[in-house]
Order: structure tokens, then sequence, then C-alpha cells
């Protein structure tokens, strides 16, 4: 059995490990001035963006790479990555034709078929390839609602206005060490704007791949919910086996004006790297919604089931008063994965109130942190948070933590956090074999269970799926 082969045996549970052989373009190793300067030009940028670019590498190179969180990796060499690798026929595409046929065999077995008469009917799809949106479905549809759903790249060229305007608006590119890198190279992601009162007709979705190697992925997604609109967004993502460790760095910034709703879920499925802890993408995304209007709410909902580590705080600030933050979250680590994740709802509006609902389930020899930050600042009179973050310890070798941060101050504000750290029942375990389960179901049984609340505020097809998702990763996980 060679090296590839063993490597396949140990993760058979990851079935999206295979990676696309196709000719690529690339850019050199490193950043600097003028690897961007490249990337700007490939993708055909505004002067503006290539400013807000400079402006960015030039902060994020005096700054230190941040070690606060509770996970344990070796140095990031960033002279070390491309920071732009897409597939030879370029980084822009007219049609659907354009597209190598590898390429749209790979998401056709990645199960998101590109043909729009393939397509389920109720959701529309951004496919991003390594650094390139390839396509976007269900564009006209959706144009007849006035809905812009495109590519980050094809938005900066036809909506600058727009772009200029929101860009950076919730995550400032001197926000964190990972927010000045990603506003330094960003390549592609997804833009939508939903006009004043109209609610989305489909759910949108991005799907992420890495393919190339040596490459980090550094997308970028913006949503605007104008006045009194509603959108749900969907966000999955998967790349191949590879005992190289690879970096994806992300920003997501949603806006929500008076009265408008956004609910974005993510599925998170990069490869986590092997038994022994091999390989796997580093995920350092940095997510933020702004409830900017009156009567705004926003909606985090996430399963994280893959990356050998995970560095992710989906966040709210609650600037409109009466506005609603909510963060529903799985976060299941097995085999040697790091996880530390949780959310921020920072309350600043009058009669704000939010919900923090975390489930954790740490496995084999993992390790799987929750950390969260509730503040309530002086102007949120009347506002009130509930939190309540529970783990689940599968085994004798792993670790849950939290870390909860809690800022009160004014006084007619209302906090509430609960936590619960549990093992898996024997008795519970040993009551469903004796009705006839074998362990891996009974396993299986009582976690869905624990996260049930969680799952039952995805899409349904997103729900079935994590459902499956958490399944495979369980499997062989208890002796």
């Amino acid at each position: 059995m060679d090296q590839k082969q063993t490597v396949q045996a140990g993760n058979r549970e990851y079935k999206y490990g295979f990676e696309t052989d196709i000719e690529i373009e690339t850019v050199p190793k490193g950043i600097n001035e003028d690897i961007i300067r490249l990337i700007s030009s490939k993708k055909e940028e505004p002067e503006f963006l290539l400013d807000f670019r400079l402006k960015a590498y030039r902060w994020w190179k005096e700054q230190r790479e941040p070690t606060w969180a509770h996970l344990d990796y070796p140095p990031i060499d960033f002279q070390n990555i491309r920071y732009f690798a897409a597939p030879k026929k370029g980084a822009q595409y007219d049609s659907l034709d354009d597209v190598e046929p590898e390429v749209l065999r790979t998401f056709e077995r990645l199960g998101i078929p590109l043909d729009e008469q393939e397509r389920l009917a109720g959701v529309a799809v951004d496919a991003v390839f390594d650094s390139v949106s390839v396509r976007t479905t269900h564009q006209s549809m959706l144009a007849q609602y006035g809905v812009i759903f495109c590519s980050f790249s094809e938005a900066a060229r036809k909506y600058p206005e727009l772009i200029k305007k929101y860009l950076g608006s919730v995550v400032p590119s001197r926000d964190n060490f990972y927010a000045g890198l990603n506003s330094a190279v960003f390549t592609d992601g997804s833009f939508v704007y939903i006009p004043p009162g109209v609610h989305c007709p489909v759910d949108l979705s991005t799907y992420f791949r890495i393919n190339a190697k040596e490459t980090g992925q550094f997308e970028r997604t913006l949503i605007v919910a104008d006045k009194g609109s509603r959108v749900s967004y969907v966000e999955g993502c998967t790349a191949p086996m590879r005992d190289e460790n690879q970096l994806h760095a992300a920003i997501v910034e949603l806006v929500a004006l008076d009265d408008a709703e956004i609910k974005y879920s993510t599925v998170q499925n990069w490869y986590p790297g092997d038994k022994n802890g091999k390989g796997g993408i580093y995920n350092f995304v940095v997510k933020r919604g702004l409830c900017k209007g009156v009567n705004s709410k926003i909606s985090w909902t996430q399963v994280e089931a893959g990356s050998a580590i995970t560095w992710k705080y989906p966040s709210v600030m609650l600037k409109g008063d009466n506005s609603v933050g909510e963060f529903y979250s799985v976060a299941l680590t097995n085999n040697k994965m790091q996880a530390d994740t949780g959310t921020k709802m920072i309350h600043m509006g009058k009669n704000t109130s939010s919900t923090i609902i975390s489930k954790g389930i740490s496995c084999e020899q993992s390790t799987n942190s929750y950390r969260g930050l509730v503040r309530m600042s002086p102007g949120a009179e009347n506002s009130r948070n509930y939190s309540q973050c529970d783990s689940m310890l599968v085994g004798d070798e792993c670790f849950a933590n939290t870390f909860p941060y809690i800022e009160v101050n004014n006084d007619s504000s209302t906090v509430e956090h609960e936590a619960t750290t549990s093992r898996l029942s024997a008795d519970q375990l040993f009551y469903l074999q004796s009705r006839g389960l074998d362990m891996e179901a009974a396993v299986s049984l009582l976690v869905n269970g624990f996260c049930e609340e969680v799952f039952r505020t995805l899409p349904l097809e997103f729900s079935v799926e994590a459902v499956r998702l958490l399944e495979m990763k369980l499997e062989d996980s208890v002796g």
C-alpha cells in the first residue's frame, strides 16, 4: 500500500478528499506589494480596491500573529504560501461553457451540479474553486426580484458603489491579524444585495472548494439586506486530503438595515487531517454581522465537523433598537482536531436581545473550546441575553473548555449563562443496546438528540446533511 492509499484507508469517512487533476495558474509564493498588485490586476479591480488591499497589507506586516487561543500548532510561514490559484482558463468566466469539464465534474461529485436544470429549485449556488468563482446559478430569476447574487469579483466591477459603501464596514481591515491578511489578499467569494421589502424567493448558497497544493484560500463574503428584506444563506466547503496543512482565512460581513433579517448557516467539512494529526486545514475565519437598523435580526447556525484547527467566532453587533442576534452551533472534534470557537453578542441599542446555544462534542484525543463574549453597553437599556453552552465528552483522552466573557455596563439589562459538561452516558448506551441498537447507532441517536436544538434551525436538506456528517465522524470514535 503506497502513502496515498494509506492516508485514504485511515480516512474512509472523508469521501471528499479527492484531487482534481487540471492545469492551474498561480502566483509566486509569498506576500508583498507586487503580489497584491498582481492579484488585483488578474481580477481587473477598480483602483479603490487596490488601495484598500495595500493599506491593509502595510498595517498587517507590522502585526504579530495572535497566540491567545487555546490551540497548539507550529508557526505559519506566510511567505511559503501561494495567495492565488485558478484553473488555467483564467480568473473569470462568462458562461458555463468556459469552465473546464473536470471542474464541473468535481462539483457534480461533491453533490453540487452547476447546471441550473439539475439544481434544486429552492437553492441558488455560487461555486468557488480555489481563488475564483466558476459559476453562479439562478441569477436571471433573482434579478427579476432585484436581488443581486454574484461573485465578489463581479460585484467589484458591476456595483463598485455598493462595495465601496459596505466593504470593511463591519470587519475593518485593521480589526485583527487575520482580517488584515484577508483584506490584503482576498480573492473571490460572494456578494448579495436584497432590495427593500424583498423576501428572497430561494435560499442562496456558496460552496468553497480548495484544490491546488501549496495555496491558501482567502475568500470574502458580503451580504446586505436592505429595509424590510429577508434572506437565507448557506455555506459549505471541502478540500483534498494532503499531508501538508493549508490555510483558509476568510471574512464574512453581514449588514441588516431596518426590519431586515439574515439567516446564515454553515456546514463546515474541511479536511481535518489523519488520525495522527497529520495534514488538514487551518480554518481561521472572521464572521460578523451588524444589526444596523431597528427591529433587524441576524441568525448564525454552524455545524463545525472538519478542519485540523478551527478558530472562528460568528458575532452580531446589535446597534439598532429592538434588534435580535442568534447563534446556534455544533462543533464536533475527533482524532487530534482542535477547535476554539464561539460568538460575540455586542448590545448597543435599546431593548436588544440575543440567544447563544452552543453544543460541543469531543472525541478521541481532540480539544474543543467554547469562547464567547456578551457585552451590554451603557446605552443598551432593557436588553437581554441567554447563553447555554453544553459539552459532551466521548472517551477518556479528549478535552472540553468554556471561556465565557460577560461585560454588563447598565443596570437594566439581564444576562443569563448556563454551561454543562457530561460524558456519554453508559446507562443510556446500555439501555439502547438492550433494545437492539448496535453501539454506533446508539451513539448516533444520543448525539443527535444532544444537538437537535441546533439542527432544527438549519434548512431541511442541510439538516439532513449535518446529521449524516456527524454520524460519519462518530464511526469508530467509540470503543
